[in-house]
């Protein structure tokens, strides 16, 4: 009867964390266009000299996708010494008072609506199986096997700030003096719908709004930058 139950769960646990991927992914992508794009459309306001373009983007992309990658190690990091600690108590409550952690289990399966017998039996057949497991599943909400690497999210974020960065990057230093700016602004707002899209597609959430919000903000952080890069130039800054 709890066959079927595990094996559901696991693939729910692989799916969810896939989709998590995915959405961090776009998120990181979409931050690496806004803030690139800020940037290169600004200096762009102030000079049209490509080496200083250039020189403003990557600056931009390798501080961008460094910051993300650290503060993501950074938070992964301390989420999994959170999730080891928790495991530590559980392993250790679990050899002390193995009983009062059956019990403890069983309430657990009853919540999740259960009858008391069906509950406790279940309780006994996942503690033989494997008791930390169990526990962590049930009660921490835990995949012992499927732990967060800091490496893994650190990695994922660079690049897929560096994705992103490259877009504006490159759209404001290839094309002629003249179609520099377009080229980027339509460039940057078509990659802000798409990320726009995706991620809502993947929270299950409108589209239509998330698409909106997106190019919005997009439109207005190079509008601002590219205003302040202007009155800087005009100024001789």
């Amino acid at each position: 009867m709890t066959e079927p139950t595990h094996s559901g769960e696991a693939h729910s646990g692989a799916l969810a964390e896939r989709l998590n991927w995915l959405r961090a992914a776009v998120l990181g992508a979409n931050d690496g266009i806004v803030s690139t794009a800020g940037l290169v459309v600004g200096v762009a306001g102030a000079t049209d000299d490509r080496s200083a373009l250039l020189t403003a983007g990557l600056a931009g992309l390798l501080a961008g996708s460094m910051s993300m990658a650290a503060g993501e190690y950074v938070s992964v990091s301390t989420q999994r010494d959170s999730e080891m600690a928790a495991l530590a108590m559980e392993r250790r409550e679990l050899r002390e008072q193995p009983e009062a952690e059956l019990e403890e289990l069983t309430g657990l399966l009853q919540e999740r609506g259960m009858s008391r017998e069906v509950a406790r039996e279940a309780a006994e057949q996942l503690t033989e199986r494997d008791a930390l497991r169990a526990h962590a599943r049930v009660e921490l909400g835990i995949d012992p096997d499927a732990l967060t690497n800091p490496w893994h999210a650190a990695w994922a974020s660079f690049l897929s700030f560096t994705v992103g960065a490259l877009l504006p990057l490159l759209a404001i230093v290839l094309p002629p003096t003249d179609w520099r700016l377009w080229v980027t602004v339509v460039s940057v707002l078509a990659a802000l719908s798409l990320t726009g899209w995706s991620s809502a597609r993947l929270g299950a959430a409108e589209t239509g709004r998330a698409v909106l919000r997106n190019v919005v903000g997009g439109a207005l952080a190079m509008g601002v930058t590219y205003a302040a890069g202007t009155l800087l130039g005009a100024a001789g800054v």
